[in-house]
């Protein structure tokens, strides 16, 4: 294997017990050996356990983004009912048990890290993301707007452990109709 593949299967592998087990519940040695490479590989690409958990989280967020960026027709006529269709897609395929975010936060909050920055940055981008889409499409209520869409897709990521993620999303598309239509 080459370096590269070497990085990108600890960093596949890792995301997989992360993702699973949770950031406390998975140890280096775990992710070495289901990655079958050696101690001194994981070492060569990371520094620590939590700079590998940085990059799993890296990765992580350039896949959701490119999920959204594929899926949203900036132009389009309802750019946020693709928004949330994206999402449940992501979701899925993806993120079925919760948010790793979120778990990130959990775990890593208040302890003045980079674990914790990269995943409230994910969130304040989400954040963003529907103010500048409602500001392109005109809208008076553009933070409003974020806010209620950030809420929306939260909470469809919550209710997907609970209900399923199609039938999370099928309720989450409804809802951003709704949103939609009330703020046209």
């Amino acid at each position: 294997m080459s370096r590269s593949v070497k990085k990108d299967t600890l960093l596949k592998v890792a995301e997989s017990l992360f993702y699973e087990h949770g950031f406390r519940g998975v140890g280096l040695k775990q992710i070495i050996n289901e990655a079958n490479v050696a101690t001194m590989t994981l070492y060569n690409h990371f520094s620590s356990k939590e700079n590998l958990i940085e990059e799993v989280l890296k990765q992580r967020e350039e896949r959701y983004w490119s999920y959204l960026d594929a899926h949203v027709e900036m132009e389009s006529d309802s750019p946020f009912i693709l928004a949330a269709e994206a999402h449940g897609r992501f979701l899925k395929e993806e993120s079925y048990k919760g948010c790793m975010f979120l778990r990130a936060i959990e775990d890593y909050g208040e302890m003045d890290n980079n674990i914790e920055k990269i995943a409230r940055g994910h969130k304040q981008k989400l954040l963003e993301y529907f103010q500048q889409l409602a500001h392109r499409k005109g809208k008076n209520n553009e933070k409003d707007l974020a806010n209620q869409f950030t809420l929306l897709l939260e909470g469809t990521t919550s209710m997907t452990p609970l209900i399923g993620a199609e039938k999370a999303t099928e309720y989450s598309i409804a809802m951003a109709r709704t949103l939609v239509q009330h703020t046209s």
